[in-house]
């Protein structure tokens, strides 16, 4: 009996672990770019006068949104990759190309973070569930891009930031300009950091016919990031002026500025996939320093 319990608790574990590995839980880099987006759109909708209650409520909702969506999307894009995952070094040994974890399985497990997200999602107003269901698709259709278009990161910026609107939406119940004005800067955001993720595999992807902005833009990377970088600072600006944001806000902003022109930009090595992940992960802080910025100017 001790053994057979001893078994069972490897064989949980075992698969645990995969479920994990599946959908990159320990990689939260995700899940926090789709978070962010949702963040700063709660954020400039959001009354403080009301108390924090609810904004932290609705905060933790769409953090969990996130981490369940990004989850989902993975199996999703593993399944639909699974035979590009094979021939690349970075990819090979995920779950699912390595034949760890079976298809039928993996939409076993898409179904059921998707009917948790749901529930998530049923805390929120009608036009807010509106409006996220009918942004399935797009989650769904983003990994078939790279097969026919050398723009996969815009439809992942697209998909990314729609959380922006949804934020907006769930405190204002109807849909403004000032929202879909931060929602296209970040989705240039997006296409930005996108592209310097995607140099880690552009010798795997250039040979195996997968398409991107990475492989488009690979003789000037640079200039590309600065006018995608150059637009989102634009809407940043943007948004303080519909705001009436204090000038605290334009001075925070500055800080954001120098992240994305300097550090980015300037450290950025094409070169070496490290410099790389690293420079997109550093997109993280970034996000925070935009959440920030948005907070002074609301001060």
């Amino acid at each position: 009996m001790k053994l057979d319990f001893v078994i069972y608790k490897q064989i949980i574990m075992k698969q645990l672990n995969l479920f994990i590995e599946l959908t990159r839980l320990k990689k939260p880099i995700g899940f926090m770019l789709l978070f962010w987006p949702c963040a700063w759109g709660l954020t400039i909708a959001y009354d403080f006068s009301n108390g924090l209650n609810d904004y932290f409520f609705y905060l933790f909702l769409f953090f969990l949104g996130s981490v369940l969506m990004r989850s989902a999307g993975c199996i999703v894009n593993d399944i639909l990759d699974k035979e590009f995952d094979k021939k690349v070094s970075r990819t090979k040994n995920r779950p699912i190309a390595s034949g760890k974890v079976s298809i039928k399985l993996g939409l076993a497990y898409v179904i059921y973070l998707c009917l948790i997200a749901l529930l998530v999602l049923l805390n929120f107003n009608t036009l807010t569930i509106v409006l996220a269901l009918g942004s399935m698709p797009l989650a769904f259709v983003y990994p078939l891009m790279k097969r026919y278009t050398y723009w996969p990161q815009l439809f992942l910026g697209i998909t990314f930031n729609y959380g922006l609107i949804l934020g907006w939406v769930c405190i204002k119940s109807q849909i403004d300009m000032l929202p879909i004005i931060f929602y296209v800067g970040a989705i240039f955001w997006t296409l930005g950091f996108d592209t310097i993720y995607g140099y880690q595999d552009i010798k795997d992807d250039e040979i195996i016919g997968v398409k991107s902005t990475s492989i488009k833009f690979k003789k000037n990377p640079e200039l590309f990031l600065i006018i995608c970088y150059l637009i989102f600072t634009i809407s940043l600006i943007l948004v303080g002026l519909f705001m009436k944001f204090n000038l605290m806000y334009y001075f925070s902003l500055a800080l954001t500025a120098l992240h994305l022109f300097f550090y980015q930009i300037y450290n950025f090595n094409f070169k070496d996939p490290k410099n790389s992940l690293m420079i997109f992960k550093s997109n993280n802080f970034l996000g925070v320093v935009v959440l920030c910025n948005i907070l002074i100017g609301k001060v």
